[in-house]
C-alpha cells in the first residue's frame, strides 16, 4: 500500500510535540503510515454503519463524530484523507465533506498522542531525535 499522505503535515504534528528534541524522516514516514493504516480500517467500520443505514454516502456520524470542526483547523490535508478513506472501501461508495473532516480530526488527534508517547520514549532513550523506533515502539507497547 503506498502512503498518500504527505510527510510534511506529520512532520509538523510531531513537531508540536517533540520541544527540544529533533524529528527525523523515517519518523514522520512510519507516523504517515501508521496514520494512513489507521485510517483506512475506520472507513471500512464507517462504511459498515452506512450499509446499516442503506446508505452509500459516509457521514461523519458514521465516523461516530457529532461536531465537525472547522477545516482550517486542522493540519491534515483533505484530500488524501479522502484517498486514504477509499484504500479499502468499494468504489461505489462517496466519502462527504463532513466526513472527510471528521476521518481527519480523529486521524489528528491520532497522531497527536503516538507523538507526545514517541516524544517520552525519545528522551527516555536520552536521545535528541524522535526516530521511526520510538513510533514503532508505542504501538509494540500499546497495540
Amino acid at each position: 500500500m503506498s502512503v498518500e499522505l504527505p510527510f510534511a503535515p506529520v512532520d509538523t504534528i510531531i513537531r508540536g510535540k517533540a520541544g527540544e528534541l529533533r524529528v527525523s524522516a523515517g519518523a514522520a514516514e512510519e507516523l504517515a503510515h501508521r496514520i494512513q493504516t489507521h485510517g483506512a480500517t475506520l472507513a471500512v467500520t464507517a462504511a459498515e454503519e452506512a450499509d446499516t443505514d442503506d446508505r452509500k454516502t459516509l457521514m461523519a456520524t458514521d465516523f461516530g463524530v457529532r461536531q465537525v470542526v472547522p477545516r482550517r483547523e486542522l493540519e491534515l490535508p483533505i484530500a488524501p484523507i479522502d484517498r486514504i478513506a477509499r484504500l479499502r472501501i468499494d468504489n461505489q461508495y462517496r466519502v462527504s465533506m463532513d466526513a472527510r473532516i471528521a476521518l481527519a480530526d480523529i486521524l489528528e488527534d491520532y497522531a497527536n498522542n503516538v507523538a507526545d508517547a514517541a516524544a517520552i520514549l525519545a528522551r527516555h532513550a536520552d536521545r535528541r531525535t524522535i526516530q521511526a523506533e520510538d513510533i514503532e515502539t508505542y504501538f509494540q507497547l500499546f497495540e
